[in-house]
């Protein structure tokens, strides 16, 4: 009798798993929006595009991407932060947006550590310092040893204050205790451009950027920005190999939800991003242009934004820096 009781039961359980299996299934059942708050062609771009196509293929549903360019990324940031947290709007954000600004604007629209889900950390995006080959410093060693005998007289170029260009130079003047002057560009493009044709005699860019010009002698890389050598560098030294043990300042990306987006939902999203980010082709394609490409746990992703945050914050605060 007793084992005749327990059957309603039973079966009722084994009815209800594969329903709510069911139910965690169907998403998404319609478009899936992505938000990138920077311009076609950036690396936020480049990576989102290349995702949203790789959802839109495993999930059968159009994943469209919403490019909310304007004011250093606020804009698509805060469209992010007050979408309906339903799995249906998602965000690709990376260093500038979630731990620069922070540090650089008193009164952000959005909060970087309580208004989003980080859901995954895609990928890494090396940076270094480059020279017109006419200057005469040939490592980052000569580079400090020369600034410190002209004061105030070498010139940088950035895409702007607080921008990728601008940190990792601001983190090298406070590490060796070095003056330079910052000449700022409206956008990497023209700032490379002006570094390319001896106008100015370096910059920090994107290593995507850089190397083709660096392998024809037209300009010379001085360091890379990473913890370590990659693949694509194996011959370039780091910066933090020239006497500045703990020197980094790579650049880096990961997908966003809104904050309160059902844990179900996150996780499918999760475990797709890093599905798309473990492919043999997505990892060629990306790696090919200076991109490391990780696919993190929401965890690790959420702990290096906090980490960014406070490390990049006192890099801002005691280099002075402030919106323009």
């Amino acid at each position: 009798m007793k084992t005749h009781s327990l059957l309603p039961a039973v079966l009722a359980a084994v009815l209800i798993v594969p329903a709510v299996a069911a139910a965690q299934q169907k998403y998404p059942v319609k478009s899936v929006r992505v938000v990138l708050p920077f311009a076609a062609g950036s690396a936020v771009d480049l990576l989102g595009r290349l995702y949203a196509q790789r959802m839109s293929e495993s999930w059968g549903q159009q994943v469209v991407v919403d490019n909310r360019t304007g004011a250093n990324g606020i804009i698509g940031m805060e469209l992010i932060a007050r979408a309906v947290p339903d799995g249906y709007t998602l965000g690709m954000a990376n260093i500038a947006t979630l731990a620069i600004n922070p540090g650089m604007y008193p009164k952000l629209p959005y909060d970087s550590l309580r208004d989003f889900v980080p859901v995954s950390l895609t990928a890494t995006i090396g940076n270094c310092l480059m020279v017109h080959p006419s200057f005469p410093a040939k490592s980052v060693k000569e580079l400090v040893a020369l600034a410190k005998q002209r004061p105030g007289e070498l010139n940088y170029a950035s895409g702007g204050v607080g921008s990728a260009q601008h940190i990792p130079m601001e983190l090298l003047q406070a590490m060796t205790g070095i003056k330079l002057v910052h000449i700022v560009y409206k956008g990497i493009t023209p700032a490379f451009n002006d570094v390319l044709a001896g106008q100015v005699p370096m910059a920090f860019t994107g290593l995507a950027q850089s190397l083709p010009y660096h392998r024809d002698g037209r300009l010379r890389i001085l360091g890379t920005t990473g913890a370590k050598r990659t693949n694509a560098t194996a011959d370039i030294p780091t910066i933090a190999e020239q006497d500045l043990p703990g020197y980094e300042a790579d650049s880096w990306t990961g997908v966003l939800a809104p904050k309160g987006t059902p844990a179900e939902i996150v996780a499918q999203i999760h475990a797709e991003v890093v599905r798309i980010s473990q492919l043999p082709d997505t990892r060629e394609r990306l790696n090919a242009v200076g991109f490391e490409v990780v696919g993190s746990s929401s965890e690790a992703f959420a702990a290096l934004i906090k980490n960014d945050i406070a490390r990049l914050g006192k890099v801002i605060r005691d280099a002075g820096i402030h919106a323009e």
